[in-house]
Parts: structure tokens; sequence; C-alpha cells
């Protein structure tokens, strides 16, 4: 038998690798017959027809604060429900027709002030070298008590900032953190 086995060795390690890899093959076609992708299509979100969101809206209103909205309800509808303009308000510099979602916040700016459109939205730029940290937390979204008190004891620290993108250079808060917030924000000059 041993003979056998020393003059067919090649042509059995040869058939067993063979073998080998058509096992390996098949499981391969396998796996991939028995993968079905998965796709969600979240599709676009209608317009009003959303449950309930809580929108701040501040400034020259006759009664600031929060109000419960529907999802896709228009600023001018939270405009109606916080009373107006005030006569100080400066009704040009804000988009009536921007919709609405869940904690947006809407500041209408008074005659006179800065403005700067977020999203169609104009609201008055907050000063990072001047504002404390509980206004940067108040009126950044995604600007938490921690990124605020970084702001903070940075520009204490390192001196003022000279463009509001030093936030993302010293590290203070994240790339999409300054994206989301980067038109809300000024450097006062």
């Amino acid at each position: 038998m041993a003979s056998w086995l020393e003059r067919y060795r090649n042509a059995i390690i040869i058939g067993l690798a063979a073998l080998l890899a058509a096992a390996v093959v098949a499981l391969i076609l396998e796996q991939r017959a028995g993968r079905q992708s998965l796709e969600i299509n979240l599709g676009e979100p209608t317009p009003g027809a959303g449950g309930p969101i809580q929108v701040y809206i501040t400034g020259a209103v006759a009664r600031p604060g929060v109000y419960e909205m529907t999802d896709g309800d228009r600023v001018v509808d939270v405009l109606n429900e916080a009373g107006g303009f005030t006569p100080k308000a400066n009704p040009e510099a804000i988009n009536l027709a921007q919709r609405l979602h869940d904690e947006d916040q809407i500041i209408v700016p008074r005659l006179g002030e800065p403005t700067s459109a977020v999203s169609g939205v104009a609201t008055a730029a907050v000063n990072i070298n001047a504002a404390t940290a509980a206004e940067l937390d108040a009126a950044l979204p995604g600007i938490g008590e921690v990124y605020s008190q970084r702001i903070v004891e940075s520009r204490t620290r390192d001196g003022p900032f000279t463009t509001t993108e030093e936030l993302v250079e010293r590290q203070l808060i994240p790339r999409a953190t300054y994206e989301r917030i980067r038109d809300l924000i000024t450097v006062g000059r």
C-alpha cells in the first residue's frame, strides 16, 4: 500500500487541493446568493405631516418662549403664537416662510441689530469673544455647557478669536458642530 501512495502522492495532493478550492468557492457563492442587501429609503419628509415639535422664539416678539408646533409649520405660524412682532422688530430680516423643525431657535432681530441668515431664518449673531458661557449655551444649537465653557476658557487663556474657524483649529468643538453654528456666530469685528 505504501508503494501505491508513493506512486499517486502528487495526484492525491492535487485532488485534495482542488476539492478544498471547490469547497471555498461553493461557500463564497452560497454566501453571496444568501446575502440580501438591506435598503432603507426614508424618502422626503411630508411637510406639515409630522408630529409635535418644540420651537423657541425670542427677540423682538410680544411673548418670547417655547411653543409646541407641528413639524413643517412655518416661522410665521410660531410668530403668530408668540403675539407677533414688537414695534422695534425688523420684520424684513426674517424669512417668515421658513419651515420649522424640532429644537429650532428663532431670534427676531430688532431694528439696527446685526443679523445673519441661517437656513433662511435671520438671527442676531453671537459674539464668541464677548458672550458668557451661559449665553453661548442658550443661543447656539449643539453647544452645551462643556463646549461653551471651553470657548470661554480658551479666549481667556489663548486670547480673543480672530476668526470663528478658530473654534475648530483650537479643538474646542468638532467640525460638524461648527458647520451647524458658523452662520450664527461672529468675532465682533
